[in-house]
């Protein structure tokens, strides 16, 4: 059974700075292949993917986010730094885990949290 924990989020003002952590318990945490990955969903709009790591070390970001966010990861644990926050930003987050590859969409991971509000207002 895969569990994820998040942590972090909240409401800040325009151009701050938050971060959020996962941090995921499984058997084989520490030897399988698996990606983590960050989406966030806005009302009314659909999943969207901000950044993903995988255990191996690659990473990705959505254009939308390149250069103020960073994803980092230590085994079980991802933290998303996010910078220069704007209010397009603000949005539920969620992290998700899948094994094997890091993929693009929310329908090809299998596990999720259960969500952290980010509210930036300008």
């Amino acid at each position: 059974e895969v569990q994820l924990v998040e942590s972090g989020g909240g409401s800040v003002q325009s151009g701050g700075s938050l971060s959020l952590s996962c941090e995921a318990s499984f058997s084989g945490v520490y030897y399988v292949s698996n990606c983590m990955a960050w989406f966030r969903q806005a009302p009314g709009k659909k999943r969207e993917g901000v950044a993903s790591i995988h255990s191996g070390g690659f990473r990705k970001y959505a254009d939308s986010v390149k250069g103020r966010f960073t994803i980092s990861r230590d085994t079980a644990k991802v933290t998303l730094r996010m910078n220069n926050l704007e209010p397009e930003d603000t949005a539920m987050y969620y992290c998700a885990l899948r094994f094997g590859t890091c993929l693009d969409m929310a329908s090809q991971y299998n596990y999720w949290g259960q969500g952290t509000q980010v509210t930036v207002s300008s």
